[in-house]
């Protein structure tokens, strides 16, 4: 993943969950994501727990530590869900609790909390489904994809078995990147056009909070420009053991 958030791990961050907007089968996965940028000190989910959609939540919340933090739907058609999530992320907020929020949900409606939330200097995560409104996603810092969630365990299995061969990097698939790539690139090139890749990782989350290279196939930033061979060229350097990656276009 992108290296400039994941340098602060003393962040504490809360999580926060849309019970009726999230799927419990993917909470480990979750956990594991928001864990790459900070410890998850505040744990809750928000939903009705007299309902039966909400029935398969119940297991994992034990296991995990999650608070279960039960709002009655007092309206057919209503979601009271919303409301007692975003009250609860103010009192933290306000309570300076924590250095940062993830809102685990795909509804809009979270839109003004976690544009209220940057306002205040704290970071903001967003994870949900891949049709989440735009306007949401780009009110967070970083928005992960539930639809990148769990990629690696799911290639492992693919690719597993004695007839597998080496082969070139694949062309990456989903929207085309390139663009992004470039603007990313232009953005942190010093003199020389050479840019480091975590300042380019940085700046593709500033174009676009929902920026992820599992979304077009790789797990790794530097994967993702090594399918262009012919428009960017990588450059790696070794400095007491560590490797920095550096990125330009061709001319």
């Amino acid at each position: 993943m992108i290296d400039s958030f994941t340098e602060e791990k003393s962040r504490k961050i809360a999580l926060l969950i849309d019970g009726d907007n999230a799927q419990p089968t993917l909470l480990s996965d979750i956990l594991a994501e928001v864990g790459k940028y900070g410890l998850i000190t505040i744990r809750r989910i928000y939903g009705d727990w007299t309902t039966v959609n909400m029935a398969g939540w119940k297991k994992v919340l034990h296991e995990n530590a999650i608070q279960p933090v039960q709002q009655f739907r007092y309206t057919v058609g209503k979601n009271a869900t919303d409301s007692a999530l975003i009250i609860d992320a103010m009192d933290i907020l306000h309570g300076r609790l924590v250095d940062g929020f993830c809102i685990v949900s795909s509804d809009s409606d979270y839109t003004r909390l976690a544009t209220r939330i940057r306002e205040a200097g704290y970071f903001v995560m967003g994870i949900g489904k891949r049709s989440t409104p735009k306007a949401f996603i780009n009110a967070c810092n970083v928005f992960i994809y539930t639809e990148n969630l769990g990629l690696g365990e799911k290639e492992k299995k693919k690719k597993s078995g004695p007839a597998e061969k080496a082969s070139e990097e694949p062309r990456p698939r989903g929207y085309d990147p390139l663009p992004l790539l470039k603007a990313a690139v232009d953005m942190a090139a010093d003199e020389d056009g050479w840019g480091k890749l975590s300042s380019i990782g940085f700046y593709l989350r500033q174009l676009d909070p929902g920026f992820d290279p599992r979304t077009y196939g790789f797990r790794q930033l530097s994967q993702l420009f090594k399918a262009y061979p012919e428009v960017f060229e990588l450059r790696f350097e070794n400095d007491k053991g560590l490797t920095y990656i550096w990125v330009r276009l061709k001319e």
